[in-house]
């Protein structure tokens, strides 16, 4: 779908598998005015490569919230480029996030107490 796609947007987890899934290869697969976004985890991304393309504008553009070094190193190539826009891992902070975030520690403390199984236990083998 990447030679069709307007935007790419990632949210994805991090995992061995999804490390570096936009790289040189699949970058080249985007249209010239394909924009990427990535909300998710920072090495889902090849920052060479993607710094690569988005300064030869083989893309159009990305919106980043997340990078594989954090903060951002003040001598990124990222900070040089008109074409990117960069948030500070953010994205994740919405008006109602820690509504929902006491809501369901709360149904786990309840549940735990209850001896009932956890809502969105982390599986670690999986990484995510």
């Amino acid at each position: 779908m990447l030679p069709e796609a307007d935007f790419v947007v990632l949210a994805a987890p991090l995992t061995s598998s999804t490390r570096h899934i936009i790289n040189g290869e699949s970058l080249k697969r985007f249209k010239r005015d394909a924009y990427l976004i990535n909300v998710s985890r920072g090495p889902l991304i090849d920052d060479d490569a993607l710094t690569a393309a988005l300064g030869s504008h083989q893309i159009a553009g990305a919106g980043l919230d997340v990078f594989e070094h954090e903060p951002l190193a003040a001598e990124s190539p990222y900070w040089n480029l008109n074409n990117v826009l960069i948030t500070p891992h953010t994205a994740a902070v919405t008006e109602k996030l820690w509504d929902r975030h006491y809501a369901q520690i709360s149904e786990n403390l309840r549940r735990y107490a209850a001896g009932q199984p956890l809502l969105s236990v982390v599986d670690k083998h999986k990484g995510y």
